[in-house]
């Protein structure tokens, strides 16, 4: 059993960047049929939020000496849902493109920030060592007998690898279509083939595949499906109001770990919220002492930095009201912003025309997060 010719052929459009605007909405919205999922349930209440009592009314966006203001942004970016939180109050909650509170929509690579966050809880109960050998969890061979746990989670593996969606031929497109035939341990199966590029923590490539092996790790670590482990370890306990769905590789099978997560954008917020507050909430720390503040850092590797941590963008803007945030990025403009000196944290979903970023067309996002610290400042 596998996924059907139709929804092959979609999420091959999906991938190309042809599919039309109403198509995209479709994509990011609805059950188009390419994966199995698992639902995760919320937990009995849901905690509201409070106003903040501010505005973006006034926010002016600069971008290669151009300014825009916040309605440009929402446009020109084709956003359909945005949210801004101060000091986890609402600043504004705003849906547009036919979606609104009750949409789940589609994280894409927002979900590796999860996937990633989940592993600190493990690492907190001490059923994680980052240091460790990914093969020490996972059932996964070739060159991850030599990869370590903090390697996998930053994408320096050294294996080879492009992530390049529109080219068939690329290891992100064959990876694809092992994911179509829905079958066990196709993921792990095509990840061990792969060759070295360098050694383990001597180069940086941004490889989804890599985050899918995070849930085998997950598994392995805990004894449980991370579809399981995120609704007893996080989704139940973060005042969470809507269910969640995550992919499976297969019925009943592996949870996708780096992408297929639908959610509501309040979720996502709360999310966000969680992390911006270190792991806090409810009075219990859920993650380890230090653990967002590393896990939001770049790294170097040959006195090079790379802009990226475990599973979380730094953005490449170099401006000021930026330093020390941190965000998850996913295709088509989904972004969950965290800029702890200015108590932000901004979500943004969006059904832009291409995966990958186009700034030809589109206003520069870190643009306008920096926008949005220096319109609320402490």
């Amino acid at each position: 059993m596998g996924m059907k010719p139709e929804a092959q052929a979609q999420i091959r459009r999906f991938f190309d960047g042809t599919l039309l605007p109403d198509e995209v909405m479709e994509a990011m919205t609805g059950d188009c049929g390419w994966f199995p999922s698992r639902t995760v349930m919320p937990g009995s209440h849901a905690t509201a939020f409070e106003s903040a009592g501010s505005s973006l009314e006034g926010l002016r966006v600069e971008d290669h000496g151009r300014s825009f203001d916040l309605y440009d942004y929402l446009s020109v970016n084709r956003v359909a849902g945005l949210m801004v939180l101060k000091d986890g109050r609402r600043v504004v909650e705003v849906y547009s493109l036919g979606i609104d509170a009750r949409t789940m929509w589609n994280s894409c690579s927002l979900a590796k920030s999860v996937a990633s966050t989940l592993v600190g809880i493990a690492v907190g109960k001490g059923l994680i060592d980052l240091d460790a050998p990914v093969t020490r969890y996972a059932d996964v061979g070739g060159i991850y007998k030599n990869v370590s746990i903090r390697q996998l989670l930053r994408m320096a593996s050294g294996i080879r690898w492009r992530e390049t969606y529109e080219d068939p031929t690329s290891e992100r497109r064959q990876l694809l279509d092992i994911q179509i035939e829905w079958r066990k341990r196709g993921i792990l199966d095509f990840m061990e083939g792969l060759p070295a590029e360098t050694p383990p923590g001597k180069s940086w490539k941004y490889n989804t595949g890599e985050s899918y092996v995070i849930s085998a790790v997950m598994e392995g670590a805990t004894g449980m499906n991370m579809a399981d482990y995120l609704r007893s370890h996080l989704w139940s306990k973060l005042g969470m109001e809507a269910e969640a769905r995550l992919w499976t590789e297969s019925v009943g099978g592996m949870a996708i770990s780096g992408s297929g997560m639908f959610a509501t954008m309040r979720d996502y917020a709360r999310f966000g919220q969680f992390v911006l507050d270190g792991g806090r909430v409810g009075g219990l720390d859920l993650l380890p002492e230090g653990w967002v503040a590393e896990a939001g850092a770049p790294f170097e590797i040959d006195g090079t930095i790379i802009p990226y941590g475990y599973m979380w963008w730094i953005p490449v803007l170099d401006d000021p009201e930026l330093k020390g945030s941190f965000q998850a990025e996913g295709i088509y403009g989904q972004f969950i912003h965290i800029n702890p000196r200015r108590r932000l944290v901004a979500v943004v979903l969006s059904a832009r025309s291409k995966p990958g970023y186009t700034k030809r067309f589109e206003i520069n996002d870190d643009a306008f997060f920096a926008a949005l610290a220096r319109a609320l400042p402490d």
